[in-house]
């Protein structure tokens, strides 16, 4: 910001931008000695990185001997160590070369961690495993930050201009600080179960008003939706099953009868003590019987077959058709074979008889 001190500064001119971050060189070291103590920093990695580390070990080994950091890698402990030299000059790459070795155990791929040495780039790796204590909440949470098919998160990248990662317990994120501070907000306000689509519309809106220079010193309130809770009436359950309302009266209840009475009144208080063994035994075979007999029941239900519907072949049918035909065909020609034959014996009777006669009349 502009000195608010009235003495006239040379320096202070209005064309010096004061934001922009310049690269720290080994003149900028105005003793040109080395640091008087050596600084270090340690971390450790999961088991399920150590091949992958291995593989680009020497990448890394390139890149942080630009700047002249050195750097181990012991697979035994499952550590990285970075430390500086008597030629280290840049007193921030040391923190620069911590947080690489922070996000390349944080599953971040080495393409995108070696970013991290650049001065405007800072990275920031958010816990957020004690945001919910139940399990399947933190992971619903966790998958609602990601997205379907990771569409919220590219949403949040674009906006912020951050490199995003979620990866068990936390969330690692790379980009301008400007950006980090928002990446932050949406994580923790996911975790509390506030859905990230509400901060991608207001960085959107943001985003538009950016571009207009009529609105830069302007409040951007009006502009921006808010979204508050809203207390929805619910309608109250009413209780079906209410208790009836007795009847009073002075008089108390009848005295429950005592396990020996009722023992009294079925007669096994009067048994000995191996007829009640034998009494108990004969009661639990008895049931478990009865429980034998049921699930005998049960399986024998997966034996019973169905009831099917009645299968008509049309090929069978139409050849029973073809004989139920020609035996009505048949019966029809018997019974016309039949009443040609009774005709026929009845025009015969009727010759004979008129021949008799005619032979009576000619003896007459």
């Amino acid at each position: 910001m502009p000195s608010t001190h009235n003495r006239d500064k040379p320096w202070d001119t209005p064309d010096i931008d004061k934001w922009a971050i310049e690269e720290f060189k080994p003149e900028h070291n105005a003793s040109g000695l080395h640091f008087t103590e050596e600084s270090s920093f340690m971390t450790l990695f999961p088991k399920y990185r150590e091949q992958y580390l291995r593989s680009i070990w020497s990448d890394v080994t390139k890149a942080l001997d630009k700047h002249f950091i050195r750097c181990e890698l012991d697979l035994v402990e499952g550590s990285m160590t970075v430390k500086t030299t008597t030629k280290t000059f840049d007193p921030a790459m040391i923190i620069k070369a911590r947080d690489l070795i922070k996000l390349l155990a944080r599953s971040v791929p080495f393409p995108q961690a070696v970013k991290i040495l650049q001065d405007d780039i800072a990275c920031d790796v958010i816990k957020i495993g004690n945001f919910v204590t139940n399990k399947d909440r933190f992971i619903k949470r966790r998958q609602r930050l990601v997205g379907p098919n990771g569409n919220t998160l590219k949403a949040l990248e674009l906006l912020t201009k951050c490199y995003i990662l979620v990866q068990g317990n936390t969330v690692s994120a790379m980009g301008p600080y400007k950006g980090l501070k928002e990446v932050r907000r949406v994580v923790e306000d996911c975790m509390k179960n506030i859905h990230p689509i509400y901060y991608i519309k207001e960085l959107m809106i943001k985003q538009e008003l950016q571009k207009n220079p009529e609105l830069a010193h302007e409040d951007w309130s009006r502009f921006l939706p808010s979204f508050k809770k809203r207390n929805v009436a619910r309608k109250k359950v009413s209780k079906k099953n209410k208790a009836e309302k007795k009847v009073y009266t002075p008089f108390p209840p009848a005295q429950q009868p005592r396990k020996v009475d009722l023992q009294i009144e079925s007669g096994e208080y009067f048994l000995g003590k191996r007829e009640k063994e034998l009494k108990k035994l004969q009661e639990k075979r008895a049931q478990q019987e009865e429980n034998s007999e049921l699930k005998r029941q049960e399986r024998a239900k997966d034996y019973v077959a169905p009831e099917e519907e009645d299968y008509e072949n049309k090929l069978l049918g139409s050849e029973k058709k073809d004989k139920k035909e020609k035996k009505e065909k048949k019966e029809k020609k018997e019974k016309k074979e039949k009443k040609e034959k009774k005709r026929k014996s009845g025009v015969d009777s009727e010759d004979e008889g008129s021949k008799h006669k005619k032979s009576k009349k000619s003896k007459d």
